[in-house]
């Protein structure tokens, strides 16, 4: 049959996502471009692999029997780079990297200088995606090894094909309009029970990891904005219209003019590098899990966390 590794991954995918656009988010292509995989996918077996119902799609028989084979394939395919790699002299090779928009700007930067310095011949691709998303792409296969997240109070689930090595903890502090609590330098959850919260959607796991401990202190939090991204949030406490918690490789990416106090109740999250388990000694993912180990030392903790 004469198909490609794109192909058989946008079908693979389509298994875990259940959508074209969902597809399309996890593997970096447009919509239409998934579409495109999947048809020349169907032209190559000359069957129909995909049917819709409603605004969904969804495997036929011989769709649900290729994708399990086409899991099998790509994980073959990935061990053939490995072995690959490890019969060159020198560590070298092109490596995709998924992570998260505070990973993008803080993390990776001195990471790629870092194996350039000592790998010379491997390149680093990397993309952007929702740090919820990210095991997911690397079990799938769209990138090969992701900088993510976990929190304690709300662990995402392992998959037992992926391999979860944690890099460094952050407690989190609680960010505050300037003035508004003066004179403290630490404070309850509780204390902000009439106070407005910024937040993530409660359906994300940072979202939930909130949600979580301020019901452990016994209050719903009255979430006035829903945001996602992290200077978005951090602008918006400085404009006085709510309280977040916040990390210090948070309060790095946008400077702002706020209050930081340390939290009386343990509240953390773990920065992880994630990568498949059959995967985690080729080469260049080797060399590059060491460097960002490496640079996870490196780093000065907060003043939470001191």
């Amino acid at each position: 049959m004469d198909w490609t590794s794109a192909q058989l991954r946008s079908l693979v995918e389509l298994t875990r996502r259940g959508t074209i656009t969902g597809v399309a988010e996890a593997l970096g292509y447009t919509p239409g471009g998934v579409s495109q995989q999947i048809a020349a996918l169907e032209k190559a077996t000359g069957m129909q692999l995909l049917r819709r119902v409603g605004r969904r799609v969804e495997l036929t028989d011989a769709g649900a029997t290729l994708a399990l084979h086409a899991e099998r394939i790509l994980t073959t395919e990935a061990e053939a780079v490995e072995a690959l790699e490890r019969t060159r002299n020198e560590i070298s090779g092109t490596l995709r990297v998924g992570l998260f928009a505070t990973a993008a700007a803080e993390i990776l930067p001195p990471a790629l200088r870092r194996i350039g310095e000592r790998h010379p011949g491997v390149t680093v691709r990397s993309r952007d995606m929702d740090v919820d998303e990210v095991y997911d792409a690397v079990a799938g296969g769209s990138v090969d090894l992701a900088l993510g997240l976990d929190y304690p109070d709300v662990p995402i689930p392992r998959d037992p094909s992926l391999r979860v090595t944690e890099l460094s903890r952050e407690r989190f502090a609680l960010a505050v309009p300037t003035g508004t609590m003066p004179g403290r330098q630490s404070v309850s959850l509780a204390h902000t029970r009439e106070l407005g919260w910024i937040m993530p959607c409660v359906g994300s796991y940072y979202g939930r990891a909130v949600l979580t401990a301020c019901r452990r202190v016994g209050f719903e939090p009255q979430v006035l904005h829903e945001v996602t991204d992290t200077a978005a949030t951090l602008a918006l406490v400085e404009a006085g219209v709510g309280v977040s918690v916040v990390t210090d490789l948070m309060l790095r990416l946008r400077p702002s003019s706020l209050d930081v106090l340390e939290l009386d109740e343990s509240m953390e999250r773990h920065i992880v590098v994630v990568c498949r388990s059959f995967a985690e000694h080729r080469p260049t993912i080797a060399a590059m899990v060491d460097v960002l180990r490496a640079s996870a030392v490196r780093r000065r903790p907060s003043p939470a966390q001191a």
